[in-house]
């Protein structure tokens, strides 16, 4: 895989030390615990949505701030942008089973993993879960891909 810039030799150490972090502030704020996320869905405690909003005001202070100062990421020495995409019925559809799949299980991706590191070991279904779900719809997508090609059309 040929990457586009030339990475950090620090890149990936970081990655790692941010995912770090980041699974701490899951389990130091109760987020990798279903029944908070639960008890949020279910309109019962806000907690969440106090954690989620002072996240995003962090991010946007974040990105904000540092386009003024910097005009590529230092580590990836990519330029700053934003990155438009439509919304179309992929992202509609996958937002729905994310959503389900986050009601259902009472966790995100993320915190998953977070969650094992707090002891839940049966937080290991969903996992398993979210790798079938990826795996069939890298399947679908390439299925979809091969019968849109011009070779196909060509049959």
């Amino acid at each position: 895989m040929a990457a586009e810039h030339e990475q950090h030799p620090l890149f990936l150490p970081l990655v790692f030390v941010g995912g770090l972090i980041f699974g701490f502030g899951l389990g130091f704020s109760h987020m990798a615990q279903p029944e908070v996320v639960l008890n949020f869905l279910q309109f019962e405690d806000f907690g969440l949505l106090f954690v989620m909003f002072g996240a995003a005001v962090v991010t946007g202070i974040t990105f904000f701030g540092v386009k003024q100062f910097r005009s590529e990421a230092p580590l990836t020495g990519a330029i700053y942008g934003r990155r438009l995409k439509t919304l179309d019925t992929n992202v509609v559809i996958g937002g729905g089973i994310f959503g389900v799949g986050w009601g259902l299980s009472g966790i995100c991706p993320g915190a998953a993993y977070a969650s094992l590191g707090v002891g839940n070991i049966f937080i290991l279904y969903g996992i398993a879960g979210m790798f079938v779900g990826a795996y069939v719809q890298g399947y679908w997508r390439s299925v979809r891909t091969e019968s849109e090609s011009p070779a196909a059309a060509a049959d």
